[in-house]
C-alpha cells in the first residue's frame, strides 16, 4: 500500500523488499566508470596535475671536477680530429627540465657529424645537437686504444 504521509518514518517500507532493478538494454557500469562520470565536477580542478608535477623527480646538474673536465676535453679533441670518420659515440648529457629546477641525464648514441664552434655543440647524423657544456661523458670505440 502506498503511504504518502511525509511525516511517517515508515513510508518507504514497502520498497525495502523489492529486487534491484537490472536494465534489459544497458550493461552494468564498473565502479571506475561510475566514478568517471563525476570527474568533471571535481572541486579542485588541476589539483591532480599539480600533485603529479610535484612528484616528478629532477636531478641537479653535476659539476665536473678538474680531472673529469680535462679528460672530456681530450676526448673532444680526439673526436674533432676524427670527425671525417663519423665516429659512433655514446654521450651522457644533462637535459634541463622546462618546468622546474634541475633536469635529467640522458644517453644518446649516434655518428658524430661535426662540432659547431659558434654554439659550442656536438652535432650528430640525423640532426641531434648536444651542448658541449651539458656533456659529462663520451664513450666510443675510437677511445679504446687511447689512454686518458
Amino acid at each position: 500500500m502506498f503511504n504518502n504521509d511525509p511525516g511517517d518514518p515508515r513510508r518507504y517500507d514497502d520498497m525495502l523488499d523489492l529486487p534491484h532493478h537490472v536494465s534489459p538494454t544497458r550493461r552494468r557500469m564498473s565502479p571506475m566508470e561510475r566514478a568517471e562520470q563525476f570527474a568533471p565536477f571535481a572541486a579542485l580542478t588541476g589539483y591532480g596535475d599539480a600533485i603529479d608535477e610535484a612528484a616528478r623527480l629532477t636531478m641537479r646538474q653535476v659539476e665536473l671536477g678538474e680531472a673529469e673536465r680535462e679528460e672530456l676535453d681530450r676526448k673532444l679533441r680526439v673526436v674533432k680530429d676524427r670527425l671525417h670518420e663519423r665516429p659512433v659515440l655514446s654521450v651522457t648529457y644533462f637535459v634541463p627540465d622546462p618546468r622546474k629546477a634541475g633536469g635529467r641525464y640522458d644517453v644518446y648514441a649516434g655518428a658524430a657529424r661535426r662540432i659547431v664552434p659558434e654554439t659550442y655543440s656536438l652535432e650528430f647524423e640525423g640532426g641531434r645537437v648536444i651542448d658541449i657544456d651539458d656533456i659529462i661523458d663520451i664513450e666510443g670505440a675510437l677511445f679504446d686504444s687511447l689512454t686518458f
